[in-house]
């Protein structure tokens, strides 16, 4: 059976969403704050999270859909939000959100969205448990990159840098990108820690074994891409 957590401090809305969706079936477990929905989240996997934006206290729901990617935990998530500015609901998608609602919403548009996530993040989870490129693959679930067969040799940073490249070869990644993504950062405090790890995986990539080993191509004053000798790339920045 599918389940859900719904992460929403209004009672009101709370338990009107726990009513109605387990009347469709649905396993719903209720948390009323970011420390607690993340703790829900860490001890049970749901099938979708309905998360909403504005949690009081010392994390809001922004804060906690960030704390959950950068836990690698790709649990789809539906955000909730009342703000009617474009650059609000634009944030939380950056956070890591797969799709928002505007407050007041219609329950029968709310189980559609749901319906849609959870079947997009099963067909995601299923294609992309192993990502690939030429002669690497990286094991989402076991955490590990071979190269030619041969297990690399990678930290964990290392390890975080690659399948974030490995995400979308060709494609062109911002170094504002890398740092979100891998550090949870929005400004580097050492002023060149993305450069600097860049340079240690493209060494250890060119020196693993492999005919179609992937590389990691800078394009100057933008960022890099990870794609094959012979490919052309694209030029979009993600």
């Amino acid at each position: 059976m599918r389940s859900l957590l719904v992460v929403e401090d209004d009672a009101r809305v709370s338990d009107f969403l726990g009513r109605g969706l387990r009347a469709e079936g649905y396993l719903v477990t209720l948390a009323r704050s970011g420390p607690a929905g993340l703790e829900a989240a860490a001890a049970q996997r749901f099938s979708a999270i309905i998360l909403d934006i504005m949690l009081p206290g010392p994390m809001d729901g922004r804060e906690l859909c960030q704390r959950l990617r950068q836990r690698r935990d790709p649990t789809p998530v539906l955000m909730l939000t009342a703000l009617d500015q474009v650059e609000d609901r634009v944030e939380g998608l950056r956070m890591g959100a797969d799709d928002y609602l505007g407050k007041p919403f219609a329950f029968d548009e709310l189980l559609a969205r749901l319906e849609a996530l959870i079947r997009r993040g099963n067909r995601f989870a299923e294609a992309a448990r192993v990502l690939g490129l030429g002669d690497l693959s990286f094991d989402r679930d076991a955490l590990t990159a071979t190269l030619g067969g041969r297990r690399l040799d990678l930290t964990a940073k290392e390890l975080a840098l690659l399948e974030l490249l490995m995400t979308a070869p060709g494609r062109l990644f911002t170094r504002e990108r890398i740092l979100s993504n891998v550090w949870g950062l929005s400004e580097d405090p050492l002023t060149n820690v993305v450069d600097v790890y860049i340079g240690r995986l493209r060494r250890k990539l060119e020196a693993g074994p492999g005919e179609a080993a992937p590389q990691i191509r800078t394009v100057r004053g933008l960022g890099y891409r990870l794609e094959l000798a012979d490919a052309p790339g694209e030029a979009d920045a993600v």
